[in-house]
């Protein structure tokens, strides 16, 4: 480890001081994480982890079950919708604006600006990204 000059001292400092409030803030959701004999310590279920924000997210699986790709209850759309976001909130975690992946408490709100047309530019946007992503997918399975 290299010997700091007291130049130094404070952009070392302030780079400790931010990797310790992302362990915090990971410790907050998960304070049992903090005792390793506690008998929860194993027991956190694993999560799928995404660099999406929470709004792409919802958008992303809104677009899915709008589309019928992905369904719960093919008869009842309003049962369809609450299944498909508990499984979300249950299942997922999401890039939060700290850059760590956090839970989801609730991504009802998210939900319902996928419906909106008030968002529309926003899903635009999200479309189109997620078509330049297939898109480049699909130029390396050519290329292949």
């Amino acid at each position: 480890m290299k010997k700091l000059t007291f130049e130094e001292l404070p952009d070392a400092v302030e780079e400790l001081y931010e990797k310790m409030k992302k362990i915090e803030i990971l410790f907050e959701d998960k304070p049992y994480l903090k005792r390793k004999n506690s008998p929860l310590y194993h027991l956190d279920k694993e999560k799928c982890s995404t660099y999406l924000n929470k709004s792409d997210l919802a958008q992303f699986f809104y677009m899915l079950m709008d589309e019928k790709i992905f369904f719960f209850d093919d008869y009842d759309q309003k049962c369809n919708r609450s299944k498909i976001q508990l499984f979300v909130e249950e299942n997922f975690t999401y890039k939060g604006d700290s850059g760590l992946q956090t839970d989801i408490d609730t991504i009802s709100k998210q939900f319902s600006e996928s419906k909106g047309f008030t968002y529309k530019e926003k899903q635009i946007k999200f479309i189109e990204s997620m078509i330049n992503t297939l898109e480049k997918r699909k130029n390396k399975l050519i290329s292949w």
